[in-house]
């Protein structure tokens, strides 16, 4: 795991695979906190972590990213509701990864990024190490014909639950953002 405050600044580093628990109170702790502020953006702090590409993985990972996330964004003062879309649209994007993206292969990593700005803004980056998709070509699981389908909804959801969703480097990465201040 590696946290970032401001823009420059290197944290902790530490693993999370396969019934791992990602430890961000420990990290915390050893990492310097000064958050900092650039002219461009509002301060920040961020979080990198990889998992192996194990389903049973993505829940405890989401819980602990959500963690995360409020430790930083409580103080602000954010709505649950926006919390509890951004839980939603993570766990659909680590599904995809881990699913579509990789395959399940549990040699292939899925590597996440979370960066929380002081003003409210939460940005979120998913990359798997799949051959990656066209998300145009992805179908609308609102038609008609498509409603009592069981899967086929993650990328509907994702788009209407964030503020931003966009796919880059031929689908292997998905950028999230959400404003949670309320």
């Amino acid at each position: 795991m590696e946290i970032l405050t401001g823009s420059t600044v290197r944290g902790a580093a530490g693993n999370f695979s396969d019934g791992s628990r990602l430890n961000i109170l420990a990290a915390l702790q050893e990492a310097p906190m000064t958050a900092t502020h650039n002219s461009s953006s509002a301060p920040f702090v961020e979080l990198h972590q990889s998992f192996s590409s194990y389903i049973a993985a993505i829940s405890a990972f989401v819980d602990e990213l959500m963690r995360f996330i409020r430790l930083f964004m409580g103080k602000l003062g954010t709505a649950r509701e926006a919390e509890e879309e951004l839980e939603i649209a993570i766990h659909e994007a680590l599904a995809n990864a881990v699913i579509h993206g990789n395959r399940e292969n549990r040699m292939k990593q899925v590597h996440v990024a979370c960066r929380c700005r002081m003003d409210g803004e939460v940005l979120v980056t998913v990359r798997d190490e799949g051959e990656g998709f066209d998300s145009r070509s992805v179908p609308d699981p609102s038609e008609a014909q498509r409603l009592l389908l069981t899967h086929g909804r993650g990328l509907h959801l994702m788009r209407a639950l964030m503020d931003e969703v966009s796919f880059e480097e031929n689908g292997t990465v998905v950028r999230m953002r959400k404003r949670l201040k309320s």
